[in-house]
């Protein structure tokens, strides 16, 4: 049976969509069908940062560390900077522009930037090593790479065909971005016409095929994956309006940013939408729950957004009474499943706060589902519904066909904020969207009678470690790089922290020397930390492997999961 949350979210957002109303879609054919487009959004980002920026005007929109930005000047920094991009280094629509860098708040101007001079900027995982970073640089064909100095480091020795260009941090963006701006042109430079069609971002993906794949979108999809999630605010923002629970009048919406901007979650949610929010973006370079509250208290922050330990961390504090957290009243986490007793020990600390989870994946640019405020608390379990008026969610079967309710399925999303398909990889493509446009997630879920989603299971061999996707067969292609590993299998492990971290099982060849610390550090100087497993069990006879011959990591994961949990505290 629906909540009263449930039919008034449905009565809103009839409202929203319908004739007239702000979010009122319009059909777009589509894969041979009509799906629905957001009809007021802008038709590409450099449009939607020109509306909103003027829109917020000298509204504060950057707090980084002693730095304060409007969304005027964040704008005004950014067309600087377009102009740079075209005129000086004469930068052509289309061309990837790689962009490798902690969060800052010239992150954010030289992303838009790029966007503004008609490139596709493509968001390099600042956690890889150098011949991650190369990969991806080489595999969608860079012409520049605007990276900070401990990610530039990392190219040292690994051939890519990119132009690096210096990008620093904590300081104004004419020092910070110099390179961009040194060949001339600016303010007056004349930027290229843009359309929906127009490429806008390629984001990387760790699948279960290994090495990292490039999925590219187009401006319009961007522009409406962001636009769904403003209408998803809006909605609830009128529901708590008409209870009496909505926030003071005048108050600034704020969020305390966590999640790197490389991920769609931090580009999209929370960087984008910000832009028609007019809210308040509040950096931190490195987390730490200490800093985190003090900046809540210290900047009235009101939506708090990270992967889940994130939020577990902050209510679990012992510090946590020492600063006044009162006015976020929200901890949202994506990017990973939170356990349910997280949730309940978050509403307990935290009682003037919900908790709320978002689903979505980087190929659905973000948009997928999300549970809230009180129907979280019901179904903790549950990612919650699709989320309106974009996303149309179904459960298949292998053939592609739709299963009934509460059979569980591979989880598929169509909307037209999806992504466009995978660079250079037409096979990879072809295996993710079906011909009807839905994208095969690589979950496997249910959906109950009231429509809420409950992933059970992953298709693809993936963990999730804290937000970010980790490819088994990616990090045991690396193991196979040691000259002395001879078999070796990764998979996932239980932890309260990061729910899930990496381990390996190996068996080394005879006669030579692999320990854990030796393939520890080998990994090191190949793939990103994040990556490397926490455990690596060594056994001395061949690997268990199934009727088809692939290893049986089924129970190898059974095995050594019951080892490692016997090792941890109570």
């Amino acid at each position: 049976m629906k909540t009263e949350l449930d039919l008034a979210l449905d009565r809103t957002f009839d409202a929203l969509t319908a004739e007239g109303g702000m979010f009122h879609t319009v059909p777009i054919e589509r894969f041979g069908r009509q799906l629905p487009m957001i009809a007021a959004a802008p038709p590409h980002l450099p449009a939607y940062f020109a509306y909103f920026c003027a829109t917020q005007g000298d509204k504060p929109f950057i707090v980084d560390g002693d730095i304060r930005l409007s969304f005027a000047d964040v704008y005004k920094a950014a067309r600087h900077v377009a102009g740079g991009l075209v005129e000086g280094h004469g930068l052509q629509k289309g061309e990837r522009v790689g962009l490798a860098a902690r969060n800052s708040a010239n992150w954010i101007i030289a992303y838009m930037g790029v966007l503004m001079a008609g490139g596709c900027v493509t968001l390099l995982n600042g956690w890889w090593q150098g011949e991650e970073l190369a990969h991806g640089v080489d595999l969608v064909g860079c012409r520049y790479v605007i990276a900070d100095s401990g990610r530039a480091a990392r190219f040292d020795g690994h051939a890519h065909g990119a132009t690096i260009l210096p990008i620093a941090h904590d300081c104004g963006y004419e020092q910070g971005l110099a390179a961009l701006l040194a060949k001339g042109g600016g303010m007056e430079t004349v930027l290229p016409e843009m359309t929906g069609d127009d490429l806008a971002t390629v984001l990387f993906t760790s699948g279960s095929t290994g090495t990292a794949k490039g999925a590219y979108s187009d401006q319009r999809g961007v522009v409406q994956g962001a636009m769904n999630y403003v209408a998803q605010t809006v909605g609830m923002l009128a529901i708590l309006t008409a209870r009496g629970e909505g926030p003071a009048e005048g108050v600034q919406p704020t969020t305390l940013v966590n999640l790197p901007l490389f991920h769609v979650t931090g580009e999209i949610p929370v960087l984008l939408q910000s832009f028609a929010l007019g809210r308040k973006l509040v950096l931190m370079a490195k987390w730490d729950p200490v800093e985190a509250m003090r900046l809540i208290e210290a900047e009235k922050v009101t939506y708090f957004v990270g992967v889940p330990l994130m939020s577990f961390e902050i209510a679990t504090h012992p510090d946590r009474d020492k600063y006044d957290l009162s006015t976020c009243v929200s901890f949202a986490a994506g990017g990973a499943p939170r356990p349910i007793e997280h949730v309940d020990r978050i509403r307990k600390a935290l009682p003037h706060a919900y908790p709320l989870l978002g689903y979505g994946l980087t190929e659905t640019n973000a948009v997928g589902c999300g549970n809230v405020n009180e129907n979280y608390m019901a179904k903790p379990g549950s990612t919650g519904t699709a989320s309106r008026p974009l996303v149309d969610l179904a459960i298949l079967d292998d053939d592609g066909k739709a299963l009934p309710q509460g059979e569980v399925g591979e989880v598929s999303i169509r909307s037209i904020a999806n992504f466009i398909g995978y660079w250079n990889n037409e096979k990879a493509t072809r295996e993710a969207i079906m011909p009807d446009g839905y994208f095969r997630t690589g979950d496997l879920g249910y959906l109950d009678p009231e429509g809420y989603l409950f992933i059970v299971d992953r298709k693809k061999d993936i963990i999730i470690r804290g937000g970010e996707n980790i490819s088994c067969i990616e990090v045991e292609s690396a193991i196979y790089a040691h000259p002395c590993v001879a078999e070796a299998s990764v998979f996932g492990l239980p932890d309260e922290r990061f729910g899930e971290v990496p381990a390996a099982v190996y068996l080394a060849k005879e006669g030579c020397s692999a320990t854990e610390a030796e393939l520890y550090e080998f990994l090191k100087q190949h793939i990103a930390p994040f990556k490397i497993p926490v455990r690596f069990w060594e056994v001395h006879e061949p690997l268990p492997r199934l009727g088809t011959e692939k290893v049986d990591k089924r129970t190898l994961r059974e095995v050594y999961t019951r080892e490692w949990l016997a090792t941890q505290p109570a």
